[in-house]
């Protein structure tokens, strides 16, 4: 089972993802709307900091072909994008691309299911970064196809093992689900708790 921890604001959350032995790390770049967003300088301390055994992920909304090339040019090893994503910009991109959706464009699926950058699916919230779970029931009907999927939306220490039992995903994702309260940086006690549910979960 996969673990992505996302949302990081600063080196010292890399670390706490280094202890545990988490497989991705998400930073989210160019979207002022998120408390989380970074720019790519900031990011890029954030990378130096993490393992090379942890895979680094661009989280981004709806990129431009320039913001895409500062992504790649920082050494992130995939781009997650949520919104949309034309196909002349995919051509562009040379980095493997998680594509996100959300309760509203889950329908999107299939448009993206046969494209060969895609290297998995983030299946999301219809607020990603809100915290608030989704009918994991909405999942029943995606063909499983090679592709990673992750679960992502409302994920935390006391639900993740049911959510892996209802859905059996590749992996799961969370961010505000290991916060402090209020949203006030990564907590390195409810991230190890996080592991520690998924990594014992019997499914």
């Amino acid at each position: 089972m996969k673990i992505k921890i996302c949302g990081l604001t600063k080196p010292e959350e890399a670390e706490y993802l280094n202890r545990c032995g988490v497989d991705f790390a998400g930073v989210v770049l160019f979207y002022e709307k998120s408390r989380r967003n970074q720019t790519i300088e900031e990011a890029g301390e954030i990378l130096k900091a993490l393992d090379a055994s942890v895979k680094k992920v661009a989280v981004v909304v709806s990129p431009s072909a320039g913001e895409v090339r500062q992504i790649e040019e920082a050494g992130f090893d995939y781009i997650q994008i949520h919104g949309a994503l034309s196909g002349d910009l995919m051509d562009k991109i040379s980095i493997p691309v998680l594509k996100a959706f959300n309760v509203s464009d889950i329908g999107q699926y299939e448009k993206y299911c046969n494209c060969e950058k895609i290297a998995g699916y983030v299946f999301d919230a219809a607020e990603p970064g809100s915290g608030v779970a989704f009918d994991w029931n909405l999942l029943k009907s995606i063909p499983r196809d090679g592709k990673l999927l992750l679960l992502a939306g409302g994920l935390a220490p006391d639900n993740v093992a049911e959510a892996v039992a209802a859905v059996r995903p590749d992996g799961v994702d969370v961010s505000s689900g290991v916060e402090y309260s209020g949203g006030a940086g990564k907590s390195p006690e409810k991230i190890d708790l996080f592991v520690k549910r998924v990594r014992t979960v019997k499914y």
